[in-house]
């Protein structure tokens, strides 16, 4: 006798919906005083940009172009020198510069660096901005600064565009794409995937191309987004290595004519092995949390810079009422320092008011009645609202810890609300459990 089919509508589980988030792209757009959409950057710093570039390229003088080391500036930096080509500057006037491991344009070591190079244009891409010198001592050095982190401030002398006033904010590859495509008509389907790349690459993979980001169909026709995505995790692989052997990702990106053309680079392949080696291994270090619950803490020590792709991880998997921030922090990468990246956990990026990392990681070194702001200098709390971080000394941060009460628990008092009962089973037939993931060693 044949059994009868179930009436899943008679069921009494009902199907658990999956949990949506809003679009990147939701967010309205700032508008002028005549209604118009003003984006990526303000229009006088994006026109003021491309006369720049028309300059630079005119001049066929020495350009230097110093892009950040992830897959959204070293693909910002390519569109750069795309264009500065299509519009007639020899390739051969064009060099790069790339800043070393643990350091910024704003150390004296990498402006000495990039002076003596002695080019009479520099372009700066993704490298964050605050207050500082000129970007070289040269005071005839023409400098533009294309970024969209959070800031104000910025290097001396330097043009500006920056995107981190124009919600939804682009990443630096959009903002130059958006800058550099009407400067030649080769822009578009020379550079498109390149915008695609860099966007994903600090985005997401998952993002939707929703106005005002540009219409992409024509880059997704010709490049798959398969290809598109893994090209962006091999681009950022020899970053986090600890040889960070960031020219062979530029090499690759600026010889390629296609994403998939980076899918076979055998030292990015390496790269990403190695890294996601090093990821599992470290990945499974327990956490601690902030007396409030508001922060999650986990330590690691590793010469790779693997703190934000674990940070990245756990922001999709921890969930509580309270929780709102990841930390992860990482004593290995640098002597004597400790390295951190902090994302908003998934559970709480629907709150109101928003989770603002920078603010919440203001707030808590403010509690300090000492000197301990100061102390944490001009890389503490830097990036963006929802992904953020630092480089501080190994004192300073243990200062930091002790502020938010790590590991202490929360008064009774304090919690307002009843304790989550916890189900136990002698015999659990699960042998993948919370408790022996994190007991796990590489």
């Amino acid at each position: 006798m044949k059994r009868k089919a179930v009436n899943t509508k008679e069921s009494p589980q009902v199907k658990r919906q999956k949990e949506l988030l809003p679009s990147y792209c939701d967010i309205q757009p700032r508008k002028g005083s005549d209604g118009s959409i003003t984006w990526p950057a303000s229009s006088e710093a994006i026109e003021n940009a491309r006369v720049y570039l028309r300059e630079c390229a005119s001049s066929k003088a020495k350009t230097l172009i110093v892009p950040d080391k992830d897959a959204d500036g070293l693909d910002a930096g390519v569109i750069i020198h795309r264009t500065l080509t299509a519009l007639g500057a020899p390739a051969s006037s064009i060099e790069v510069h790339l800043v070393e491991k643990g350091k910024s344009i704003h150390d004296d070591e990498e402006r000495e660096a990039m002076g003596a190079k002695k080019a009479e244009y520099i372009i700066v891409l993704d490298q964050g901005s605050r207050p500082a010198p000129p970007v070289v001592d040269d005071p005839d050095v023409k400098s533009l600064i294309i970024d969209h982190h959070l800031s104000d401030e910025f290097p001396k002398k330097a043009q500006i565009v920056s995107a981190c006033h124009y919600p939804p904010v682009a990443t630096s590859a959009l903002l130059t794409y958006e800058i550099c495509k009407p400067l030649h008509p080769d822009i578009a389907s020379s550079c498109g995937y390149l915008c695609v790349m860099g966007t994903h690459g600090d985005l997401g993979n998952t993002l939707k191309w929703d106005p005002p980001f540009p219409d992409m169909k024509e880059v997704f026709k010709t490049h798959t987004k398969k290809a598109i995505n893994d090209a962006v995790s091999l681009l950022n692989a020899p970053r986090r290595t600890s040889k960070f052997d960031v020219i062979s990702a530029w090499t690759a990106l600026l010889t390629a004519t296609s994403p998939k053309e980076i899918l076979t680079n055998p030292r990015l392949l390496s790269a990403r092995a190695e890294i996601n080696e090093e990821v599992e291994r470290q990945t499974h270090t327990a956490p601690k949390f902030s007396k409030d619950g508001k922060i999650a803490v986990f330590r690691i020590h590793s010469a790779a810079q693997v703190h934000p792709v674990i940070a990245t991880r756990w922001a999709g998997h921890l969930k509580s009422s309270k929780l709102e921030i990841i930390l992860v922090a990482n004593s290995g990468y640098l002597p004597g320092m400790v390295n951190f990246s902090c994302r908003i956990a998934r559970c709480a990026r629907k709150r109101d008011p928003p989770v603002d990392i920078i603010s919440s990681l203001k707030a808590v070194a403010d509690l300090d009645t000492t000197d301990l702001v100061q102390r944490l200098g001009e890389s503490f709390a830097r990036g963006h609202k929802e992904a953020s971080g630092g480089i501080i000394p190994e004192k300073e941060f243990e200062e930091l810890m002790a502020l938010m009460k790590v590991g202490e628990k929360a008064d009774p008092a304090e919690k307002g609300e009843k304790k989550t009962k916890v189900k136990t089973v002698e015999k659990s037939p699960q042998k993948n459990t919370l408790s022996n993931y994190f007991g796990k060693k590489g």
